[in-house]
């Protein structure tokens, strides 16, 4: 079984599920959303960052490549045409961390000692733990290994997810966490695909076989003016997701909860730390303003939708 890199353990969390909780952050997505907010979480390999505003221009990274794959510009390090290797002597040799490298392999045992050290913070405020990324069903044999130690250990199990995998795939992820988190972008599917990449067919589908399957879920869409925040995208979110069925509702004949996370731009300073560009075709994107969210919470209520903005 080959091991998925992490690339963050994020602690003290409080929206990635109930709680406080300490989420964990797999490297490795099929989709490219161009509002990302953790590009670095797309390849499932080891990645060279870079901060420019702790850099002092030493050139210790440069001199310490053996491959020469760095040098020092006017904007700073950047790479060259040379490929680098990966072998993290730049890292090592920079006296201010501005280089790091993103991802890498947990054994299980160190991953639970991790995790074991915010126990009582997480037990005391009904939290747990949140498998992120990324997507952590690209792992799916490391992923249900986690969840089954996790839950063997006793902590609440949350997995935040796009659902774009194989649906045996989801069944079995479902069937070994508390919860999922579950990313909804957009209704229409070719434009779906013009905005992460791939069209959204498997994604409802699994979305609708988890109310089907009576799995605890909450929907979650990234609020985005000039993608999908439109009253087209809303009113056909609302029809889709009022006709499935939650557990988590009070009443288990009332449709699944709703979360609209308001846009931001965190995503293009870690570009900037990976030498890309966000963005690149200058697509139209903003945060909605306090009156879109309201309009757009307002619409989703009128279909019967339990919705929150923000989490």
């Amino acid at each position: 079984m080959k091991i998925p890199l992490i690339f963050d353990i994020k602690r003290y969390a409080i929206n990635d599920g109930p709680g406080i909780r300490t989420t964990l952050f797999m490297k490795g997505c099929p989709l490219r959303c161009v509002w990302c907010h953790n590009p670095e979480s797309w390849s499932t390999e080891p990645q060279l960052l870079y901060k420019r505003g702790k850099c002092i221009g030493c050139q210790s990274c440069v001199e310490a490549c053996p491959a020469q794959a760095l040098k020092l510009t006017a904007q700073g390090i950047q790479p060259t045409a040379n490929a680098c290797t990966l072998c993290g002597r730049c890292t090592d040799e920079c006296p201010t961390t501005a280089l790091e490298m993103c991802g890498r392999e947990w054994p299980m045992d160190a991953l639970m000692a991790e995790v074991e050290k915010e126990r009582s913070v997480m037990e005391d405020s009904g939290g747990g733990v949140t498998l992120c990324g990324g997507e952590p069903l690209m792992h799916p044999a490391f992923t249900l290994q986690l969840l089954r130690e996790l839950g063997r250990r006793g902590f609440h199990r949350t997995v935040d997810t796009t659902l774009y995998a194989k649906a045996d795939v989801v069944a079995a992820i479902a069937g070994e966490c508390e919860l999922l988190l579950v990313d909804l972008k957009l209704m229409n599917s070719e434009k779906h695909r013009q905005y992460t990449g791939v069209g959204n067919e498997l994604i409802l589908q699994n979305i609708r076989m988890l109310a089907q399957a009576g799995r605890a879920f909450l929907i979650r869409i990234p609020l985005i003016t000039g993608i999908n925040a439109d009253d087209e995208n809303m009113e056909l979110t609302a029809r889709f997701l009022s006709t499935l069925h939650s557990p988590l509702s009070t009443l288990h004949s009332l449709p699944p909860t709703v979360h609209l996370l308001p846009y931001h731009d965190m995503g293009r300073d870690k570009h900037r730390r990976m030498w890309s560009t966000y963005n690149p075709d200058g697509l139209s994107m903003s945060a909605p303003t306090e009156a879109e969210q309201q309009h757009c919470q307002a619409l989703l209520e009128r279909h019967g939708l339990h919705v929150v903005i923000g989490g």
